[in-house]
C-alpha cells in the first residue's frame, strides 16, 4: 500500500513538472516590454556603409520615440565587416530590447548582427553562421588576423549577450571543435532546429505575425521603419562593386583626358564618377572636407605636371599618391583622423587594389586595342598624318606629268594655267613666270601642281 501511494505520489508530481517545463521552454524567452511602440527594421540584402548609417537613423529614430523595443528582420548573405562592426555596436548599446527575426538567412556578418541583439528568433528553415572572412572576388578566406578580429568580435557578441562563445567562434574558425556540435575541418552553421537546440536562439517561429502574437503586440504599437529613397540610391552608390566602377571611371577618365589636354569626353566621365563617388560617400559621412580637398589637390598636382612642369615629376608622383590616398580613405568610415583598426579596413583596401589592378589592366588593354578602333579614331587624331603613311590632302592626278600647257594667268609663283582645255590651280617652284608663257608640269602632288616655263635656246 505504501509502494502505491509513493508511485502515485511521484506520477503526480512528475505529471505537474513537465507541463511546467514545457511551459518554460516556450515562453521564458519573452522579454518584458514596458508601454510604448515597437520598431520593426528590415536588415537586408548586403551589409554595407549605407546600411549602417540607415540603422543608426533607425535606431535613434526609435530612441527618440521611446520605442520598448527594435525587431531586426534580418536576411542576408553578410558583407562589410567594418559596417557590420559598427551595426554591432549600435545595437549593443540600443537602450530598448532588441530582437534579430531570422528570415531566412543570417550569414557571415549578418550572424554577427544578430548575435547582437537581446533575443534571436528564427523562422523554420532559416540558418546562421559560416562567418569567416573572405577577401576578393574569389571568396577566398582572408589572413588569419582577419580571421581573429572576427573569431573576437563573435566572441565579445555572444558573451555580451550570454550565449556560448565557443558555438560562436566556430562559425569563424574551422579549425575550433566544439564537443557535440561542429567538428573540426568545418565551418560552423545552424538550421534554426539546432540553433535552437544548442541555445543560440531563443525560439523559432513561423513567421512576423505569429512572433508579434507571441510579444502580445497590437498593430496600433508597431512602426514599420524603412529607409527613404534617398538612402537607398545611397546605399546603391556606396556599395563596393559601384564604387570599384566609379573609381574606374574617375582614374579612367582622368588618365585619357591628360593624355589630349582639353574638357572632353574623359573628362566629363571623370567629372560625373567623382560626383557620384565622393557625394553619397559625403552624404553618408563617410567622406570628410579633408579628403575631398586632398582628392582636388592631387588632380591639381597633376596637371601642375602637365601644363607647367612636363614630364612626371615631382608634382606627378605626389598628385598621384594624393589622388590614390584619398581614394583609400573615402571608403573608410572614419572620424577625422581616427581610423579603424587594420582589420576593420581590410575590405576597403581590397576595394582599391582590385580597383588598381583593373585600371592597369584597362590602360594597357586600351593603349593596344585603342588607336586601332575606326571609332575611337573618329574621336582622337592619329598623332602623325603623313604622305609616307598615305595621308593626302587631296587626289593625286599623275596624268598632268609632263604636259604643256599656257599660262592663263601671271605665276607669282601661283597662279591659273590652261592645260589640255582644263583650267587647273598651278604653282612654280619660286620663280616669276608672266601671263600667256608656255609651261609644262614637273610634279604633281596632291592637290598641288608645280610647273616650269619652257624656255626656248636662243
Amino acid at each position: 500500500m505504501t509502494i502505491m501511494r509513493f508511485a502515485s505520489l511521484f506520477l503526480l508530481t512528475l505529471a505537474s513538472v513537465l507541463p511546467a517545463r514545457a511551459q518554460s521552454a516556450a515562453y521564458t524567452w519573452i522579454p518584458v516590454l514596458p508601454e510604448g511602440p515597437v520598431y520593426v527594421v528590415p536588415v537586408e540584402g548586403m551589409i554595407d556603409n549605407g546600411l549602417a548609417s540607415y540603422l543608426d537613423r533607425a535606431l535613434s529614430d526609435a530612441e527618440k520615440a521611446g520605442a520598448a523595443a527594435v525587431i531586426f528582420h534580418v536576411d542576408t548573405f553578410g558583407g562589410l565587416v567594418d559596417a557590420a562592426d559598427q551595426i554591432r555596436k549600435a545595437i549593443l548599446d540600443a537602450p530598448m530590447v532588441t530582437i534579430a527575426f531570422i528570415n531566412k538567412n543570417a550569414a557571415s556578418a549578418g550572424a554577427l548582427i544578430s548575435y547582437a541583439a537581446d533575443r534571436i528568433v528564427m523562422v523554420p528553415g532559416a540558418s546562421i553562421g559560416a562567418a569567416t572572412v573572405v577577401e576578393g572576388v574569389g571568396g577566398e578566406a582572408a589572413p588569419d588576423k582577419y580571421q581573429s578580429y572576427m573569431r573576437g568580435l563573435m566572441r565579445s557578441t555572444a558573451e555580451a549577450n550570454g550565449k556560448n562563445p565557443d558555438i560562436a567562434e566556430a562559425m569563424v574558425d574551422e579549425e575550433l571543435e566544439v564537443p557535440g556540435i561542429s567538428p573540426s575541418g568545418q565551418v560552423l552553421t545552424l538550421s534554426a532546429t539546432e540553433a535552437l537546440e544548442f541555445g543560440v536562439a531563443d525560439a523559432v517561429i513561423d513567421n512576423m505575425d505569429r512572433l508579434k502574437e507571441a510579444l502580445e503586440l497590437t498593430d496600433d504599437r508597431i512602426v514599420n521603419h524603412n529607409a527613404t529613397r534617398l538612402e537607398a540610391t545611397l546605399r546603391f552608390f556606396g556599395s563596393p562593386v559601384v564604387q570599384s566602377i566609379l573609381m574606374l571611371m574617375m582614374l579612367g577618365g582622368l588618365y585619357f583626358e591628360l593624355q589630349t589636354p582639353g574638357v572632353g569626353f574623359p573628362g566629363l566621365m571623370a567629372l560625373i564618377g567623382a560626383a557620384l563617388f565622393f557625394g553619397p560617400h559625403y552624404i553618408l559621412g563617410l567622406v570628410e572636407s579633408w579628403e575631398l580637398i586632398l582628392f582636388v589637390l592631387g588632380v591639381g598636382l597633376l596637371l601642375v605636371e602637365l601644363f607647367v612642369f612636363p614630364g612626371f615629376g615631382i608634382a606627378g608622383l605626389s598628385g598621384l599618391a594624393l589622388v590614390v590616398f584619398s581614394l583609400g580613405v573615402s571608403l573608410i568610415g572614419n572620424v577625422g583622423l581616427d581610423f579603424p583598426s587594420l582589420e576593420a579596413v581590410g575590405s576597403a583596401v581590397w576595394t582599391l587594389a582590385i580597383t588598381m589592378v583593373l585600371l592597369v589592366v584597362m590602360l594597357v588593354m586600351g593603349a593596344r586595342w585603342l588607336p586601332q578602333s575606326s571609332r575611337f579614331n573618329q574621336l582622337v587624331l592619329a598623332p602623325e598624318l603623313g604622305s609616307a603613311a598615305g595621308f593626302t590632302s587631296a587626289a593625286t592626278d599623275d596624268t598632268l606629268n609632263g604636259q604643256v600647257g599656257k599660262a592663263l594667268t601671271t605665276l607669282r609663283p601661283a597662279g591659273i594655267a590652261m592645260i589640255n582645255d582644263r583650267r587647273i590651280d598651278v604653282m612654280t617652284a619660286g620663280e616669276y613666270i608672266e601671263k600667256g608663257a608656255d609651261i609644262r608640269v614637273v610634279r604633281v602632288r596632291g592637290s598641288r601642281v608645280e610647273v616650269r616655263e619652257i624656255t626656248v635656246p636662243s
